[in-house]
């Protein structure tokens, strides 16, 4: 093993050195606390001498270099192997009192609803409030995306159509009477429409907002569906807002400056990106993000709800019209039908508002063949059609 300057020091804050097993010439980055609270220090050096990077970055920029170093191929060297970090013992019941202490500091929120172990503060209402759905459910998923709202977080949603990511955030909202906007990336959103534009009303010209300085100006959450579709000048607007506390410039009216609200949230939701990109084939048409876009958002990939828990939100949905068992069963079809998609045996996915529409009508017909042809059948192709009426012969008995 080569010898570490870094690790013979007797630094109490060395936290890891990371380094090439193949490639001595790449050098080594250490980490260690920064002098200030919650902020770590950086160093990469060759061999011993001058550092060529060294500086302090918060913990979500150390975990993307973490990331970034893993992916080049270095790995972490341990610091000592005779004895074990002196705080090794006591790091993970310090965790647990740190995140205890910052749950209960939410609760001093002026106003706050709970929604599962999160308190959440409360918005102004107002006519773009989502309706609240009473049956949706806030699966484990839901929680760190809760956190990161509280904590003011640009929120990046991943994941196969229909899995709920744009749902979650709307029903957050309807919660806490929060006001939403949305833009959708279909490839007919203008930079204009996004920022905003200057028109001609009763013979005088006037400015227009678009969505992004509209919700920044009256603290309402946007959300920015299918950002892999979105032109670069629409990217480039993002970036400038990413940061929290960022600012928006109006270049086209005169450089006025747009400071957010702080009720004001910025969500994205994507197909194909970062985790997702290996399906980008599935998406035509998603653009690939840039590792600087990807790394300003706080990214959560969002997958289907188990089988058992969409089971529970049908029950919850149709009541005692719908056994357990029953629930269960269009639970599986739904799975069956969304693995088929992944190996890309369907061409498009099962979401969950396609199950509830069937079993809707399902309840009213007492005919599952003849509720899928105008809520399942009618909308995909013969192929389609054909393969999703062998899964459901295949978890129920069809009558001939």
């Amino acid at each position: 093993m080569r010898t570490n300057p870094e690790t013979s020091r007797s630094d109490q804050s060395l936290l890891g050195v990371y380094w090439q097993p193949d490639d001595a010439a790449a050098g080594q980055w250490t980490v260690s606390h920064a002098d200030r609270p919650h902020m770590y220090r950086i160093v990469h050096r060759r061999d011993v001498g001058a550092a060529r990077v060294d500086t302090v970055v918060d913990l979500d920029n150390l975990q993307a270099k973490l990331q970034k170093w893993h992916r080049e191929g270095f790995v972490r060297q341990t610091v000592n192997h005779e004895s074990p970090s002196p705080n090794r013992s006591t790091f993970l019941a310090d965790l647990r009192r740190a995140v205890s202490m910052h749950k209960a500091s939410t609760d001093e929120l002026r106003v706050i609803h709970r929604i599962g172990n999160v308190s959440l503060p409360v918005g102004n209402g107002g006519p773009l409030v989502p309706p609240l759905n009473p049956s949706y459910l806030f699966a484990a998923r839901s929680e760190n995306v809760l956190w990161d709202i509280v904590e003011n977080r640009r929120i990046l949603l991943i994941g196969h159509t229909g899995t709920g990511k744009t749902s979650l955030i709307e029903q957050v909202a309807a919660h806490t009477n929060q006001g939403v906007l949305r833009s959708n990336m279909n490839g007919q959103t203008t930079v204009g429409d996004f920022v905003g534009f200057w028109t001609v009303k009763g013979g005088e010209t006037i400015w227009v907002d678009g969505v992004l300085p509209t919700a920044m100006r009256e603290g309402l959450w946007l959300i920015v569906d299918e950002v892999d579709f979105a032109e670069p000048a629409i990217l480039a607007v993002l970036t400038a807002v990413l940061e929290p506390g960022g600012r928006l410039l109006l270049k086209e009216k005169g450089n006025e400056v747009v400071v957010p609200h702080p009720s004001f949230r910025l969500f994205a939701t994507a197909n194909a990106v970062g985790a997702m990109g290996e399906y980008r084939h599935l998406y035509q048409g998603a653009n690939v993000m840039n590792e600087a876009f990807l790394d300003r958002w706080r990214v959560h990939q969002i997958d289907y709800l188990s089988p058992a828990n969409e089971a529970l939100v049908l029950v919850r949905t149709f009541g005692e019209r719908l056994t357990p068992a029953m629930a269960q069963t269009l639970a599986s079809i739904a799975a069956d039908c969304r693995d088929a998609f992944a190996r890309e045996d369907l061409a498009g996915a099962f979401s969950t508002r396609r199950l509830l529409d069937w079993t809707e009508l399902m309840l009213r017909t007492s005919d599952p063949e003849l509720a899928a042809g105008s809520t399942i059948y009618a909308k995909v192709s013969a192929e389609d059609a054909a393969l999703i009426r062998n899964i459901i012969r295949h978890h129920i008995a069809l009558e001939d």
